[in-house]
Formats: C-alpha cells, sequence, structure tokens
C-alpha cells in the first residue's frame, strides 16, 4: 500500500491581505488547502507544514517571530504534526523533510501551498528527483503577478505556466474536488 504526506507549504499570514506579500488567490487556495488537511487527518495519511523563514529580522517578508511569518489559522498544526522550518526556497534543502517523509515510509506526496512560482516549484521538482510519487493540487496554490525585463505577467498567467510545467514531467495535477473525490 502506497504511504502518503500532503505537504502544506508557506501559507503563512504575510502572504494574506494585509502581509506584507499578498497573493492573488491565497484565501481560496487556504480554503481548498485546509479541507486537504481535513482529508488526509480522516485518512491517516501524514501532514507535514512548512513554514519559512528569512534569516534575518530585516527580511521582506516571514522575518522570524512575527505575526506574518506564522502559519494562516486556516492550516495550522494538530497537536503532533511535523512542522519544518525553512530557510531557503526548497523545503528539502537543509531541512529534515526527505528524512521525517523516508523514517514514515512515505512514497507518495501531495502538495500544496505558496508561491507556485517559487516553493512549490522546488518542492515538487526536488520531490520528484528524490523519487517520491507527486501530486500538486492546483487550486491549493497561489501566486502572485511576475515582471521580466518589461513584461509583466499576471498571477493567473503565472500560475498557469508553472503547473503546465510541473504537470509536463514532475507531478499530477488535480483539483481539490476531483482530489477529494468530488466532495470539495
Amino acid at each position: 500500500m502506497t504511504k502518503k504526506a500532503l505537504i502544506v507549504i508557506d501559507i503563512q499570514n504575510d502572504y494574506f491581505p494585509g502581509g506584507k506579500c499578498t497573493l492573488e488567490g491565497i484565501d481560496e487556495a487556504s480554503a481548498n488547502a485546509a479541507q486537504l488537511i481535513s482529508a488526509a487527518r480522516n485518512s491517516g495519511d501524514l501532514v507535514v507544514h512548512v513554514r519559512h523563514e528569512f534569516p534575518t529580522s530585516d527580511a521582506p517578508f516571514f522575518a522570524p517571530g512575527t505575526t506574518g511569518a506564522k502559519t494562516h489559522n486556516n492550516v495550522k498544526a494538530a497537536d503532533g504534526e511535523a512542522v519544518i522550518v525553512k530557510n531557503q526556497i526548497n523545503c528539502f534543502l537543509d531541512t529534515d523533510l526527505k528524512d521525517l517523509l523516508d523514517q514514515n515510509d512515505i512514497s507518495q506526496v501531495v502538495i500544496c501551498g505558496a508561491m507556485s512560482h517559487m516553493c512549490i516549484d522546488a518542492a515538487t521538482r526536488a520531490a520528484k528527483d528524490l523519487g517520491y510519487d507527486c501530486t500538486l493540487v492546483h487550486d491549493a496554490c497561489a501566486t502572485l503577478d511576475l515582471e521580466f525585463n518589461g513584461v509583466k505577467v499576471p498571477a493567473q498567467s503565472a500560475h498557469a505556466a508553472y503547473m503546465a510545467a510541473l504537470g509536463f514531467a514532475y507531478a499530477d495535477l488535480t483539483s481539490t474536488k476531483d482530489y477529494l473525490g468530488g466532495t470539495a
């Protein structure tokens, strides 16, 4: 039997309205992530919460010890659930995440959170490269508008481009509703 873990990445206060780096669609993404967490708990799957903190207090967001760096109330860890604090974009880099998954004989990871074009991208690619089967729940992820070389990329387009790339070779993409069997 496949052992599964839900990895909830960086759904933190600074990404919500009033925070230091508001993401487009974060309210819907966090509500969907909360449904995934509930289902994982009910199924007995491992739930892993990942929280980013920049290593210095002058960080643009997620500064250590601030309210903005705390996990949003929608998706808080229950007693006994793992919380991984990371200082890098890739949640496997310089953390115990891989050890935790391996100790629990995990072979499949389900990924959700923020930001689609950064930490979700890095986590999904790393997980696949480490040999895990990956499912990415696209509507439980959020991002923001991007700009490169004078070209403005709306958040919806950035999200779609990253999901398309990850779905090409790194993960099975699904919606919350489809993942939960049409009950979302």
